[in-house]
């Protein structure tokens, strides 16, 4: 078995130009680890930034959303697209941020065994129905999440999520990304 964090034979970059190498210090500083997604998008420092930087805007910037409630959006994408990089990577988190392990579970399973806010429940509903049949949005539907407290700024961010997840989805399972092992275990109660 290749130590690579994927099935493609295209290790990182070397040497790791001096911003990125301190990127990944900060990731294992903060982390305990340098994700395995950053890993492979290391061969080209190009590609590396751009996915960043995207995921840190849609993930870590400023937003209506939480944090919990942008990382719920990804595992309930991630689970209806099958990305066991993701579901692994992201149902750590929620298990993180929520302190409630069962909730992680039950979103990579079914998040509708999930105990959810109806507000949640409207999200998550409206990031599925884009993942499955993203030209049959109507009006009604985003009318349903600003019924449930979101404004257009934040059903924007919702649309933007769950679209970073469909096409990370995609690209994790198209090259074999592995998720990182430390994932499996983390707070799990």
């Amino acid at each position: 078995m290749s130590d690579l964090p994927t099935a493609l034979n295209l290790p990182m970059a070397d040497p790791l130009p001096e911003s990125t190498a301190k990127f990944f210090a900060v990731c294992q500083k903060k982390l305990g680890l340098v994700p395995n997604v950053l890993q492979a998008y290391a061969h080209n420092i190009e590609k590396l930034n751009a996915f960043s930087a995207l995921y840190n805007d849609l993930m870590l910037g400023d937003s209506g959303l939480s944090k919990l409630e942008r990382e719920i959006i990804a595992v309930v994408v991630s689970s209806v697209n099958k990305c066991f990089y993701c579901l692994v990577a992201h149902g750590a988190a929620v298990r993180e941020l929520s302190g409630r392990p069962e909730l992680g579970e039950a979103l990579v399973m079914n998040y509708h065994v999930a105990i959810l806010t109806e507000r949640e429940r409207a999200m998550l509903d409206f990031a599925v129905l884009m993942t499955e049949k993203s030209a049959e949005i109507k009006e009604a539907d985003r009318q349903i999440l600003r019924d449930n407290g979101f404004s257009d700024a934040d059903i924007w961010d919702i649309a933007a999520v769950a679209g970073f997840y469909n096409m990370s989805n995609k690209m994790a399972s198209a090259i074999g990304m592995k998720p990182n092992p430390e994932y499996h275990s983390a707070a799990r109660g």
